[in-house]
């Protein structure tokens, strides 16, 4: 992970500035949730992983990509184009952006209901959260379409 003190001084200016500029998400009112075991899980990622076929992301994207839950990480590329993101770990092992074997893995020992059908990948370091509230009610009622009880959100 890169820290401010590793950029140089107008890079971590600028991320300083960001995250100042950032507004607090008020809190939601609580939920008592059905237990993990009888959950469907899916994947929520910052990670900007797309199919291949599919278009890559672009500086300042405010859509998302679909990733199936059948998908194998071959047919995943990464579009994120952050200067300061750091590759090696997803090439190392991709699931510690998206965890995809890990839910799997679950599902068989009997830790969560099952997997969804598709999980949901949008291009993070985005500055304005408002502009993805669309999106983000969109793949919110597509998940309830598909009855996901759980939503894994993996920010990269």
């Amino acid at each position: 992970m890169v820290r401010l003190s590793d950029l140089n001084d107008v890079e971590a200016e600028h991320m300083r500035v960001r995250a100042s500029e950032m507004q607090p998400v008020p809190p939601a009112a609580w939920i008592t949730p059905k237990p993990l075991k009888d959950c469907t899980v899916a994947i929520v990622s910052t990670s900007g992983l797309h199919r291949r076929g599919d278009a890559p992301f672009k500086v300042g994207a405010i859509d998302y990509r679909l990733i199936p839950g059948a998908t194998d990480f071959g047919d995943l590329v990464v579009s994120h184009i952050s200067a300061n993101f750091d590759r090696s770990a997803y090439q190392e092992d991709p699931n510690i952006w998206f965890p995809l074997d890990r839910l799997r893995e679950m599902a068989v020992d009997g830790e969560i209901g099952g997997v969804s059908s598709w999980h949901y990948s949008f291009m993070g370091a985005q500055p304005n959260h408002a502009a993805l509230s669309n999106a983000g009610e969109e793949v919110g009622r597509l998940l309830a379409a598909d009855e996901v009880d759980v939503a894994l959100m993996v920010p990269v």
